[in-house]
């Protein structure tokens, strides 16, 4: 009952192959360095291929990108059938039209319970703040809606990202 953002975690193997999946246990961690992370599960087919990766790109997905959320969510079919994407500085794929994204070094892996967590130092990171964001809760995506302006100064906010 925790509303998260949702991304498209993206890489390339060694190959070229192309990886993808839905994520959105994604959080970051420190402003300096600037470091993020997102967690997979242990049985996750792509696991050993994104554990291996150098680098990969998390892309922050807008609110009209719910169907590539749940084709990139899919198992046993193409997810990367029609989707629009370019190659990024370290080359791991930059899907288009998306809110942000960050391309990462893949820094740490923490294998924790049933899941590993990853944390990547980001390189390079673009946004577009015109966009409003998909929003996954209780097993339904939602976008946000403003509720009021807040008056609290960024600098008298507690820091706990």
């Amino acid at each position: 009952m925790f509303a998260t953002g949702v991304t498209i975690v993206t890489a390339r193997t060694a190959d070229g192959q192309l990886i993808g999946l839905t994520a959105n246990s994604f959080n970051s961690v420190s402003l300096n360095p600037p470091l993020v992370l997102w967690s997979l599960a242990s049985k996750a087919a792509s696991l050993l291929a994104l554990s291996q990766a150098t680098h990969y790109a998390i892309n922050v997905l807008t609110s009209q990108q719910q169907a590539l959320a749940e084709q990139f969510a899919r198992r046993d079919i193409d997810r990367w059938a029609g989707v629009d994407y370019q190659l990024g500085r370290s080359g791991a794929p930059l899907l288009s039209g998306v809110a942000a994204t960050f391309e990462c070094f893949n820094r740490s892996r923490h294998a924790e319970g049933d899941h590993v967590i990853f944390v990547g130092e980001v390189e390079h990171c673009t946004h577009h703040a015109e966009t409003s964001p998909l929003v996954y809760h209780g097993g339904r995506f939602y976008t946000e809606r403003l509720l009021s302006i807040s008056t609290v100064d960024d600098d008298k906010v507690e820091q706990t990202r």
